[in-house]
């Protein structure tokens, strides 16, 4: 195959047009070209560029070697890399007497490949996850955004799909991948019926409704491998043995034997990572980030990013990304930014708020949103590994209280925020909270730092995207689940420093941040676990 970069055409382009181009650009008689696929399309949509589509196209033709001489000193004309994924064991390979089935904690996205990676190398992985299946589990989260009644075992946190699931289904992600695993990634979401655009263009995103099918097929396809998906399965504590994991322990549950391990917990896992603190499992503290949701309508994030071009239905809904320095030391950036969405309730927790967005996949709602959101580090919160949770729980218990203490959320207008001013009425913006927004004062909600770099921020972002301090935009808090708190450090083999056989992964140990990377990282870990099984 041979790879072809920087392609350019014009946006409404007709379709047999890109196959004319890869002619006009090789200068190749249409008989040699035996095959064409699209790896990458993005969009140049600057103002005063005329709106065109660019992209990266592997080819194959009946002379490469040829074709690869005649171009070698042309770097948009390359060898495609092999983007497959080769599986690094299977299962027979292992003595019987020695197999002992693994296990997977947690069924994000992380869980989900780490389990669906082992059972495809036929390792017959059993997998516990403390919520409840994503159909049901869909139910009991709109129990909070609709009654206000929050099931602390299932909800946007947990259950099948994890936290991913009640997102926008943002594919992207900026990890390094010099083995494609993200492809990998990106074909089984296909396979199990996201849309065939995911694999080629550049922000692909599934969206809420539609990832709730794509996670229900993929557990039956574990399940056809021989894998065993338990629900409503709490592990409270975990057993060791001369530094070695023996099992887990399941409330309400026998103890489950077993020494390996994959923690796939994702970031909201508090008590489960208090237990492994008390069972002795090595971590450490990190940095993260807090702040609030930012909701403007997304018609003013179009003029602003695509100018002229804005509303075409080709492009969809504009995205930002932005970052400020703050003179406090402190950066303040962009989060999880969703075109067209909405900004949902996503604690775990009775008692406390915890905001996230999500976007559907037509990206049709009237507002856009983002966590704007401030950096902070295990300095801020002295005390060991666990501090970063109580920081975390003092906020939402905080937000809970500044909003009414009925589960709306505290939210205040830009134009007040950055005036020091309580609000009293909404303005030009409605936020799409559920379930609801009290408009308080939110300079108490977060840490006087924190709230001096974001009003700092907002009026630099304005230089970046027109519109951005509007006064009437709103302001919902409380964003504090931007990423683990803690990381359960692992070795260069993927195992605990400290216990054998217990292999940390995704969000919730600190290895990862979204859908792609925690399902890069599933797969990395389980290919470790079967390694590890072949060297016994």
């Amino acid at each position: 195959m041979i790879r072809i970069t920087e392609l350019r055409l014009p946006i409404s382009h007709a379709p047999e047009a890109l196959e004319e181009a890869i002619l006009k650009r090789l200068n190749l008689n249409p008989k040699d070209l035996i095959q064409a696929e699209v790896f990458k399309r993005s969009y140049d949509a600057r103002k005063n560029v005329a709106l065109a589509f660019i992209y990266t196209v592997d080819i194959s033709v009946k002379d490469e070697e040829k074709l690869l001489k005649q171009f070698a000193n042309d770097v948009h004309v390359r060898p495609s890399p092999d983007t497959s994924y080769h599986f690094v064991a299977n299962a027979t390979q292992v003595k019987a007497d020695s197999f002992e089935r693994p296990v997977v904690v947690g069924f994000g996205p992380c869980g989900i490949f780490a389990a669906l990676v082992l059972a495809q190398m036929g390792f017959k992985p059993i997998v516990l996850e403390r919520g409840k299946k994503v159909r049901e589990r869909t139910q009991d989260t709109w129990g909070l955004w609709r009654k206000n009644i929050l099931n602390p075992e299932s909800n946007v946190q947990f259950g099948e799909g994890g936290a991913g699931t009640f997102s926008d289904g943002k594919l992207y992600s900026q990890i390094k991948d010099p083995k494609f695993y993200g492809r990998k990634v990106i074909s089984e979401f296909i396979k199990a019926g996201a849309p065939e655009e995911i694999r080629y263009v550049a922000k692909p995103h599934i969206g809420t409704f539609r990832l709730v099918g794509v996670v229900e097929k993929m557990r039956q396809e574990i399940i056809e491998l021989g894998g065993e998906i338990r629900f409503s399965q709490k592990v409270t504590g975990f057993d060791i043995e001369d530094d070695q994991i023996t099992g887990v322990k399941i409330e309400g549950q026998p103890d489950l034997s077993a020494n390996h391990v994959v923690l796939a917990l994702g970031h909201s896992a508090r008590d489960t990572f208090e237990a492994l603190h008390v069972a002795g499992v090595y971590m450490e503290a990190k940095p993260f980030s807090v702040g609030f949701r930012i909701e403007h309508p997304q018609s003013l994030i179009d003029r602003a990013r695509l100018g002229p071009h804005a509303g075409n239905e080709l492009i969809g809904a504009a995205d930002y990304k932005l970052v400020h320095h703050a003179k406090n030391g402190r950066a303040v950036y962009s989060f999880c930014m969703c075109p067209g969405g909405t900004v949902v309730a996503a604690t775990s927790e009775p008692n406390r708020v915890v905001t996230n967005g999500m976007s559907q996949y037509s990206r049709n709602e009237r507002n856009a949103n983002a966590g704007i959101v401030v950096g902070i580090t295990p300095e801020d919160y002295p005390g060991g590994p666990l501090a970063g949770i109580e920081f975390q729980r003092a906020l939402e218990s905080k937000a809970y209280e500044l909003g009414g203490s009925t589960y709306e959320a505290p939210g205040q207008l830009v134009g007040d925020f950055l005036a020091g001013k309580a609000s009293t009425d909404f303005g030009s913006v409605m936020p799409s909270y559920k379930p609801g927004v009290h408009l308080t004062d939110l300079a108490d909600a977060l840490p006087p730092y924190a709230i001096e770099a974001i009003r700092e921020a907002i009026p630099a972002f304005e230089k970046q995207i027109k519109g951005f301090s509007m006064k009437d935009a709103v302001l919902t808090g409380i964003e504090t689940r931007t990423s683990s708190p803690l990381r359960i450090t692992r070795g260069t083999n993927f195992q605990s420093l400290n216990i054998k056989g217990l292999y940390p992964a995704g969000e919730g140990a600190g290895y990862a941040g979204g859908i792609l990377s925690a399902g890069v990282d599933g797969i990395k870990v389980a290919e470790a676990v079967a390694l590890d099984y072949l060297s016994q």
